[in-house]
């Protein structure tokens, strides 16, 4: 019997039922049910660190971040070089710049009150209509149609969608706004999460366990693997560039802070070419002059939109040398703590390699 031939409420109240037995526990969430409403900065945190982002990932950033920064008035406060270090690892950096600048204009313009409505929500910086709709409806019980990629899957299944992603979006949203109930909003979109994540996962579902199994058009046609329909994946382009290694004599490197408008802007980060800008990956020149040495291992990284390929090239220096621009010598023994993104922590594992060889 499908979602189509049944009373909509049916689906949210198999899922409800299904939610209030097996929800995750989560650092962010309430219990379910209980009516108790859980507090918007760490709902707003934790959907923005959630963004491409897994949840085992995230937890432990969370728990650092709300123990260093228990408010959005603590975050808006808080050093922008602080805050770009905690969020080292965690990918998607202009996510961090964005949370600093909702955090102040919510600070700033709000008294330190999240608004709790999906327009108001809407104006912060960098919260996007999903961002909006999961805080209404999460932290302020507002019924909102909350749609992220593990709803996507499930509504595309519920729907049987055949229209290819990311074309059949607009279908999913409005197919997700028909079983989104008036009650319960936020719950029943947190239990839509946990069903995809859980029980309707990309590969292997169970659909056996699924408490809206009967009301899933894809499991009726015995298809569930089938949706959603993807468009076929484009090769990413393939970049190459150089990092330079920097290393004083003393066991200091050289690290410098990014350029807000370059990728992972605002970063600590090491000098190199402009890997980062698509035409000029060869442009730039090294921090000093001096006879560079290449490493034989070249690091590969892959963004969002393109695959990377950096050489290293290391420099032992005199103790007295002072690179131009915004940076510092990081001690060697703490390199750790330099709160460098993923891929300069793999150029630094390179250099460190290289001293045992």
């Amino acid at each position: 019997m499908s979602v189509e031939s049944e009373p909509i409420h049916a689906v949210a109240a198999a899922l409800l039922r299904h939610y209030d037995l097996h929800a995750r526990s989560l650092p962010w969430r309430m219990k379910p049910g209980s009516g108790a409403r859980p507090d918007p900065y760490r709902i707003w945190l934790s959907e923005i660190m959630l963004q491409q982002t897994t949840v085992a990932a995230v937890v432990p950033y969370y728990e650092k971040f709300t123990a260093r920064w228990p408010s959005v008035m603590a975050l808006a406060a808080a050093d922008d070089a602080d805050v770009m270090a905690a969020w080292a690892g965690l990918g998607y950096y202009a996510r961090a710049r964005n949370l600093l600048a909702c955090a102040r204009v919510v600070a700033g313009e709000h008294g330190g009150r999240f608004p709790d409505s999906e327009a108001g929500l809407l104006a912060l910086p960098g919260v996007g209509a999903y961002t909006a709709a999961a805080v209404a409806a999460i932290a302020f019980g507002a019924r909102a149609v909350v749609v992220d990629a593990n709803v996507e899957r499930v509504v595309s299944r519920l729907f049987a969608i055949d229209t290819p992603l990311p074309a059949s979006r607009p279908e999913i949203r409005a197919k997700t706004d028909v079983i989104t109930p008036a009650e319960r909003a936020g719950d029943f979109a947190q239990a839509m999460m946990d069903l995809g994540a859980g029980l309707c996962t990309v590969r292997n579902p169970q659909c056996l366990l699924c408490p809206v199994r009967e009301h899933c058009a894809a499991q009726a046609q015995g298809r569930a693997e089938a949706f959603p329909v993807k468009a076929p994946k484009k090769d990413k382009p393939h970049r190459h560039g150089i990092v330079w290694w920097l290393e004083r004599e003393d066991g200091h490197v050289w690290i410098e802070r990014r350029a807000d408008k370059r990728m992972l802007g605002g970063m600590a980060g090491l000098p190199g070419s402009s890997w980062d800008t698509r035409g000029k990956e060869g442009e730039g020149a090294p921090p000093v002059a001096g006879e560079w040495t290449t490493l034989n291992r070249p690091v590969e990284h892959v963004f969002t939109h393109f695959r990377l390929t950096v050489t290293v090239q290391r420099l032992l220096c005199a103790s007295n040398i002072q690179p131009e621009g915004a940076g510092q010598w990081w001690p060697l023994d703490t390199i750790s703590e330099a709160g460098l993104p993923t891929l300069f922590a793999k150029v630094v594992k390179t250099a460190m390699q290289s001293h045992d060889d």
